[in-house]
């Protein structure tokens, strides 16, 4: 399915595992079906939801081969091939196109981080070497750098740079995007609790956590924004607002699996160095569940 400046909820699949690591392929298959049963309006495979920084290359290729065949071309399917190193993000985004991505999801290098024209050249480059829309990742709590302004404007000329998950929750750096990108750039929400704020300046839609515990009111959320019923888009953003607040009550995905395990979708453990969720934690987030009906 091809990629065309998507609008909408864009869930950030969690990965299933197994009690002893291994990928719960059976799991994943429920998973998928019942995002795209509720609405979801694409999948993105790999993200940081999907605990890629703790799989091996392998293991990333099987679970994208099996998204995308899963899929079937229902909705389109994203893939999360960065790196830090450029050369190793070159050689994932074009193996991810081999396979059928419909898009790829690239994030800022963390650790060796790079001035503004190392940072330019690390997306840059990427994209001349694949044929799909390339979507820059700003995320600097993970990443220790965000990606500057300039940057991101020069990038927004790029042919195959089709747009920006923007997960820093600055939304002054998200109006000074809006305000020097163009119409054909997509500006997405990375944080779930400002995505009405963040589509009110111009905004696409979400690639969202979330999406992973209620993808119906996720996918309507944004739906009833872009199409005008902005009212009722607001009155659901805030009655849920909690609920996607204490799904970073630890680092994610610690808290969206812990949900999604309490719910009974058996999504099973996290790989170390992320663990189980503190009690303390877990029993506040029990109780929102309870109060948004979920349990």
């Amino acid at each position: 399915m091809k990629f065309e400046h998507l609008q909408g909820s864009i869930v950030a699949m969690i990965t299933p595992f197994h009690e002893d690591g291994s990928v719960n392929f059976d799991v994943l298959t429920e998973l998928l079906e019942r995002q795209i049963a509720a609405g979801t309006d694409g999948i993105l495979t790999l993200g940081t939801t999907g605990e890629y920084s703790t799989m091996s290359h392998e293991e990333d290729a099987a679970v994208v081969e099996h998204t995308i065949r899963v899929v079937d071309g229902r909705v389109p399917v994203m893939v999360g091939s960065g790196s830090n190193c450029t050369a190793t993000q070159i050689e994932k985004s074009r193996l991810y196109q081999s396979m059928g991505a419909d898009a790829l999801l690239l994030i800022a290098p963390y650790y060796n981080k790079a001035n503004a024209e190392g940072m330019y050249r690390h997306f840059a480059e990427t994209a001349d070497a694949v044929d799909i829309p390339c979507i820059l990742y700003n995320v600097p709590g993970r990443t220790g750098c965000s990606i500057p302004v300039s940057v991101v404007e020069r990038l927004s000329r790029h042919p195959n740079i089709a747009g920006i998950k923007e997960a820093s929750g600055d939304m002054s750096y998200a109006m000074k995007i809006a305000r020097c990108v163009g119409p054909d750039f997509a500006l997405y929400s990375g944080n779930d609790d400002i995505t009405v704020p963040l589509m009110s300046i111009g905004g696409s839609g979400v690639i969202s956590v979330y999406a992973n515990v209620m993808p119906a009111m996720c996918h309507q959320i944004v739906a009833d924004w872009l199409g005008g019923d902005r009212a009722r888009a607001l009155e659901n953003h805030l009655r849920y607002l909690q609920l996607m607040n204490d799904l970073f009550l630890e680092v994610n995905p610690i808290p969206v699996k812990a949900a999604m395990n309490m719910m009974g979708l058996n999504v099973g453990p996290m790989r170390l160095p992320l663990c189980e969720m503190g009690e303390a934690n877990a029993a506040v987030l029990r109780r929102t569940l309870e109060e948004a009906g979920l349990l």
